[in-house]
């Protein structure tokens, strides 16, 4: 049954859909059980009629009570519709320079105010009102040219120095030997710290914290500190290292990746690094890094000590822990004092190498260097969900309904934030959490940038189709993501792909942020009659454009047809193998039509990648987008994917070397002298006129292979 009209206007006076439209344009009515569900999530009681009329006129009555919202988020110079006080208030701004300026209304004088965050205050018959007054530019700037990079998951692409996975001394060889060949970029998955213990779930997209990267990514040895070890620990770092190439050796030779194996060395290894103390040089960075980022930090530190102990479920603690103003926190910190020490160091440990990965890029000539990719959520028992546990949604967690790629919808796991909660918090939470990955990047991919203007909730025990929209407020939450890119000079990327709102990709463009566009997904037609591959003059030139993703099967797989079959074995095809084989054929031969049309397609070569993949890239370098990313294993015929959704236990998610057509891993050593990177790097050798600058590989010269730990 539909919801009452009552029921409805209580959903919508709280940012609640009641009904939504698919991907192919069908409408989808919200059920009352779902309504009542997610209100209750957001401290509503909707149970009864009586619950909804109540809740009701409190509603109507909080949003005419204040004189003020809770959060003011303006664009430079753009007034924002609708925002007003009531008559006779007095305004004032305190600048966040500590100087205060009367207003005399929330119109134009507000907008004009410098980017930053400051302070509004309202006065009006003896009542007093102060909330924080945000300044975002009014558009972020784009990339300085036309460029290209690779994608690459970290963890996958191991070197002869690796511990059985790769790390950021990898990285920062790879940003070298890129830079060399032209590259302006490297978007890597989410570096972010995941929850200890077992790791039944290897996804870089279910974290423990956004705010700091995982100690796994570490290059242990090039720790300043493993220089001086004591004799002792010196013998027991060798133990740990013969292991680690024994655990690198065996996924060379066609393991696994096991993450839980290199975390348990690595850990093992930082206790050695522990010991060491800090000379007068690295004792004053350290100390500038934990005042800098403050009681964030704290927090996270406490958080992982604590579940050193009472372990990594923290719902189950000692009901005094279970949040960070617990009345038995004080206590835990003094009691476990040097275990947060050494998590706030190996905090900084792992951030003092990722500003060297940065380094390595910007110096091997990129305009770019590190594109992170920051995750959509976190884990529900994680230390972020510990520490902004008041601003996030209980018994709710996030998703997308059903659509074209996934008919059966997708649960992610993962609490969403609360608008309400968030706001009343001034969007802080929201800010730390982007700094901590914009810290270290010249880029920042969203994953699902739409969940920046509503949310697929999903009710604890629901199936994801079952779930309704909640609305964020857009404007404020770019705005404050605009804000804080712009404050670290970085670029904004989201990745706007499946359920996208009308009027969503037109306001991030707006706002100088950029799409992302994906060969498989650009169809002239709509999505349910396709009539043929959009030719390249038609794509939109604020994107990043790609071929595949790590979500999508390979370019070798989609054009041999094997990710068909891959999908068959697991029982994945929603339709017989014989017409899932004649339809995805049918794509291919159209894309193929549509290269030779151009005359993409070059003269047959046996090269790796092959003629059709490198036809494919010269389509992507037809068409304005202005950066172009390539899947580092496509460069290499790898023709598995790295994740597949819908899949757990049946397919290696997230623990598969970069590898060659037959399965054979390939080391970063293996890549740098692979003819294929180098030929795809050809292609885009004139996308903005001849590359320029330290890191330019130019015709006759040898690139850099980027393997050596030294700056260049």
């Amino acid at each position: 049954m539909p919801p009452t009209p009552e029921l409805a206007e209580l959903a919508r006076l709280h940012g609640v859909d009641t009904h939504y439209t698919t991907d192919l344009g069908h409408r989808v009515d919200t059920g009352p059980d779902t309504l009542r569900a997610v209100l209750a999530a957001l401290g509503v009681d909707a149970a009864t009629p009586a619950g909804v009329r109540a809740a009701l006129a409190e509603r109507r009555h909080a949003l005419t009570a204040r004189l003020l919202p809770p959060v003011v988020v303006l664009r430079s110079g753009r007034p924002r519709p609708g925002l007003s006080v009531p008559p006779g208030t007095a305004i004032r701004v305190r600048t966040e320079d500590g100087r205060t300026h009367r207003v005399g209304s929330l119109g134009k004088e507000l907008a004009d105010f410098p980017v930053g965050r400051h302070t509004l205050h309202a006065t009006r018959g003896g009542r007093s009102e102060a909330v924080p007054l945000l300044i975002a530019p009014e558009r972020l700037p784009g990339p300085a040219h036309r460029g290209w990079g690779f994608l690459v998951q970290l963890y996958s692409l191991l070197s002869r120095r690796s511990w059985g996975m790769g790390d950021l001394g990898d990285l920062a060889g790879l940003a070298r030997w890129a830079g060399g060949l032209g590259a302006d970029f490297i978007q890597l998955n989410p570096l972010h710290a995941y929850v200890p213990g077992p790791m039944p779930d290897p996804s870089p997209y279910r974290p423990g914290s956004r705010r700091y990267a995982d100690p796994m990514n570490l290059r242990i040895e090039t720790v300043p500190e493993y220089a001086a070890l004591a004799p002792g620990d010196r013998e027991t770092a060798a133990r740990l290292t013969a292991g680690a190439a024994r655990l690198r050796d065996d996924v060379l030779d066609g393991d696994l990746i096991d993450r839980a194996a290199v975390r348990d060395l690595k850990l093992r290894a930082l206790e050695l690094l522990h010991r060491v103390p800090l000379g007068p040089g690295r004792s004053a960075a350290y100390r500038q890094y934990v005042a800098g980022e403050g009681p964030g930090l704290d927090d996270y530190a406490t958080w992982c000590a604590l579940a050193e102990v009472h372990g990594p479920r923290w719902r189950s603690w000692p009901a005094g822990l279970r949040s960070p103003g617990g009345t038995g926190i004080a206590a835990a910190r003094r009691d476990l004092a040097d275990r947060i020490e050494f998590h706030r160091r190996v905090a900084w440990l792992v951030d003092d190498q990722l500003a060297e990965a940065q380094r390595a890029a910007t110096g091997a000539g990129m305009a770019i260097g590190l594109m992170h990719d920051l995750a959509v959520g976190v884990d529900p028992e994680g230390a972020d969900a510990w520490s902004f546990q008041s601003c996030l949604a209980q018994g709710m967690t996030v998703g997308c309904p059903p659509d074209d790629f996934n008919p059966h919808g997708q649960d992610w796991g993962q609490p969403p934030w609360r608008p309400d909660a968030l706001a009343e918090a001034g969007y802080g939470p929201f800010a730390e959490v982007l700094r901590g990955t914009l810290r270290r990047s010249g880029a920042l991919r969203l994953d699902h940038i739409m969940g920046l203007f509503r949310l697929w909730w999903i009710p604890d025990g629901a199936g994801p189709g079952q779930g309704t929209y909640v609305r964020y407020d857009h404007e404020a939450l770019l705005g404050v993501l605009a804000l804080e890119a712009h404050r670290a000079g970085s670029l904004v990327i989201g990745e706007d792909l499946g359920t996208v709102e009308r009027g969503v990709r037109e306001e991030l463009a707006d706002r100088g942020i950029l799409g992302t566009s994906v060969l498989r997904f650009e169809y002239l037609g709509g999505p349910e009659q396709r009539s043929g591959p959009l030719p390249p003059e038609r794509w939109r030139g604020d994107c990043l454009a790609t071929l595949t993703t790590h979500d999508l099967p390979s370019t070798a797989a989609w054009l041999e047809g094997a990710h068909v079959r891959l999908h068959e074995r697991l029982g994945l095809l929603g339709e017989p193998l014989e017409q899932a084989a004649v339809s995805a054929a049918s794509e291919r031969a159209a894309w193929l039509a549509e290269l030779d049309r151009l005359g993409a397609l070059g003269p047959g070569s046996g090269t790796v990648p092959g003629r059709e993949a490198l036809g494919l890239h010269r389509f992507l370098a037809l068409t304005p987008a202005k950066l172009l990313g390539v899947w580092l294993p496509d460069t290499v015929g790898d023709r598995r994917p790295q994740n597949l959704p819908g899949t757990a236990d049946e397919y290696p998610n997230w623990r598969l070397p970069v590898a060659d057509p037959d399965g054979r891993p390939l080391t970063l050593e293996d890549l740098a002298g692979h003819e294929g990177p180098r030929a795809v790097a050809e292609l885009y050798r004139d996308l903005s006129g001849a590359p320029d600058g330290p890191g330019a590989c130019r015709p006759g010269a040898a690139p850099d292979d980027g393997l050596s730990d030294e700056p260049r």
